[in-house]
């Protein structure tokens, strides 16, 4: 495992989601508003009572950010989408990400077709273009998958339509995802949750598509750590 950095969080027990963006925890014995940046159904998490990290925020309706639920061996599985950037971001500074190797960041939001994919990257072989997906679903006999997504995303079929357009004008393109739990070693898409986004990322692996993954957690303290710097993948 590699420290990405560090963040300052607090423990919390989640109580239940308010709305898509709002989740009740409890922080030091009171009922606050936590701000959930992952519009993933997460029932795999969000159980009452199941312990939790938050960070402080300032501003807006929500006094923190529900970051992550504790996971294996007091780790956590985070959540927050935002962190889960920044963590990747900060793998691709320091070139722990083979699969992307000597590649640094040139844009993000980049407007493509009727999309917006998440990264554009200046790699030795030229330009790729990238989107990045929010793997936090735990499957597999010994729990060792990484999967997504966990219900229907229009959006997500809608990207990797763009890619496979990209691919298909000769462009590199490429979709990881980010598998958010300890002790995962594979990604797989969760046929369950949505069989388009599964036969969508075996059309795209055919037409030239790249598809990668790779785990990060967090630490008790705060560190949020490179677990696996490349996953298994398994279409």
């Amino acid at each position: 495992m590699h420290v990405l950095f560090k963040l300052k969080v607090i423990p919390c027990t989640f109580l239940k989601r308010l709305n898509r963006f709002v989740a009740l925890v409890e922080v030091g014995g009171e009922e606050r508003r936590a701000l959930v940046t992952n519009t993933g159904r997460l029932e795999e998490f969000m159980v009452p009572g199941r312990k939790a990290f938050c960070t402080p925020k300032t501003g807006g309706k929500t006094d923190f950010v529900l970051v992550a639920f504790e996971d294996l061996d007091g780790r956590g599985a985070v959540i927050d989408t935002r962190t889960q950037a920044r963590a990747f971001e900060r793998a691709v500074e320091l070139d722990m990400v083979p699969w992307l190797k000597d590649c640094r960041i040139k844009r993000k939001e980049i407007r493509v077709g009727k999309s917006r994919l998440d990264y554009l990257f200046e790699c030795p072989e030229g330009e790729v273009y990238a989107e990045m997906k929010s793997a936090v679903l735990r499957g597999g006999r010994k729990g060792e998958y990484a999967m997504y997504p966990d219900c229907p995303s229009l959006r997500g079929q809608k990207h990797i339509e763009e890619l496979i357009e990209l691919a298909k004008a000769g462009n590199r393109a490429m979709i990881f995802f980010i598998g958010a739990m300890p002790a995962v070693e594979k990604f797989r898409p969760y046929e369950k949750g949505d069989p388009e986004i599964a036969r969508l990322l075996r059309e795209a692996q055919k037409a030239g598509v790249e598809i990668h993954a790779l785990s990060i957690s967090l630490l008790p303290d705060g560190r949020v750590v490179l677990e696996r710097p490349s996953l298994g993948i398994e279409l």
